[in-house]
């Protein structure tokens, strides 16, 4: 007998929860939390899977032309991926985050530096509107 009673409540205060418009908020909604929460800066990337890049050093680059130089390295923007979303450049190291198709370093001397994933060892630089700018950076080898 008493299963039947537990179980009767149990369905009223779920159909009371589902029918009643704000009670099933939860408990940031409803006290006014969701508005203390900091929201996503500018340079965030917007959504997408959470990831990492493939360990290794990468190289960065200009194209170059028919006249010379198929590329022009730009030894400045060069950086390596380690563990745990951390990278190391010449000036420095750093966090990175990777959700969806962009890079963002979050720390370190690349801070705000954003990127667009082209391929598992291909990078594009964007610029600081959101635009690609020529700078790529592929994966040359895997830090061994």
């Amino acid at each position: 007998m008493k299963n039947r009673y537990v179980f009767l409540l149990l369905v009223s205060a779920a159909a009371t929860a589902a029918l009643l418009p704000g009670r099933g908020l939860g408990q940031d909604q409803s006290s006014g939390r969701a508005a203390s929460r900091p929201e996503a800066s500018v340079g965030m990337p917007a959504g997408g899977m959470l990831g990492i890049l493939r360990h290794g050093n990468w190289e960065c680059a200009l194209p170059g032309d028919a006249g010379s130089d198929a590329f022009v390295p730009v030894p400045a923007e060069a950086f390596r991926i380690g563990t745990a979303s951390s990278y190391e450049s010449a000036a420095g190291g750093g966090i990175y985050l990777l959700r969806g198709r962009e890079v963002v370093f979050t720390r370190g001397p690349k801070k705000d530096q954003r990127f667009k994933v082209l391929g598992e060892n291909t990078l594009q630089k964007l610029a600081p509107g959101g635009g690609l700018t020529k700078l790529i950076c592929t994966r040359v080898s895997n830090g061994n």
